[in-house]
């Protein structure tokens, strides 16, 4: 998406909109959204001060379309690595690897969006709260659905509890995110997956 922007002497340019949400929302997940400056920004995002606040009115609103622009890009990418599995069991074998492989080396570090989200700004932000839960439940929805595939094609035990056991692993995926920032590896996120994948069998 191009959107147009104002130059200091008042001259139109185009930028691309979501290249600067991409640079906006990695300096969120790095420094939260109290820590982050509209400075910040608009060196991240390589815009002027007037730019930002014209396209976006100020740091909420840059906040918010970061936000939307990260799930989109997220749930997309998500859901293309579930698509690699044959069965239920493998469906979900890709899901937590997916969310593994992003909790891990740098781009753990960097951290989620929807969880720094949810533990900094849903308590006092009803907004941001409804687009947390809405996240959430998208995710605990995918991973019932997987869950019940299993169980349908056998791969999956019928005796477990499907809709506890997706709140379960919800509850892993969106808990490894959290310890990824303290800079775990691959191995030991991936060690996590296995011990998790056994509530299914």
């Amino acid at each position: 998406m191009i959107a147009s922007a104002a130059r200091s002497r008042g001259r139109p340019r185009e930028f691309d909109m979501n290249q600067a949400l991409d640079n906006a929302l990695r300096v969120f997940s790095e420094r939260g959204y109290h820590a982050t400056s509209i400075g910040n920004l608009t060196e991240a995002m390589q815009l002027a001060s007037g730019s930002v606040y014209k396209a976006f009115k100020d740091k909420r609103g840059v906040f918010l379309a970061s936000f939307d622009r990260y799930r989109a890009v997220r749930s997309s990418k998500l859901r293309v690595a579930v698509a690699a599995g044959k069965t239920g069991y493998e469906c979900l074998h890709e899901a937590l690897s997916f969310f593994a492989n992003a909790s891990q080396g740098l781009e753990g570090k960097q951290g989620c969006l929807v969880v720094s989200c949810a533990s900094e700004l849903a308590t006092f932000d009803p907004e941001v709260a409804q687009k947390v839960a809405t996240a959430m439940d998208v995710n605990e929805a995918l991973i019932l659905d997987l869950i019940r595939q299993g169980q349908a094609d056998g791969s999956v035990s019928p005796d477990i509890d499907a809709a506890a056991t997706a709140r379960l692993l919800l509850c892993a995926v969106q808990g490894m995110r959290v310890v990824g920032k303290t800079g775990r590896t691959r191995e030991e996120m991936m060690a996590a997956v296995g011990v998790a994948m056994k509530t299914l069998t």
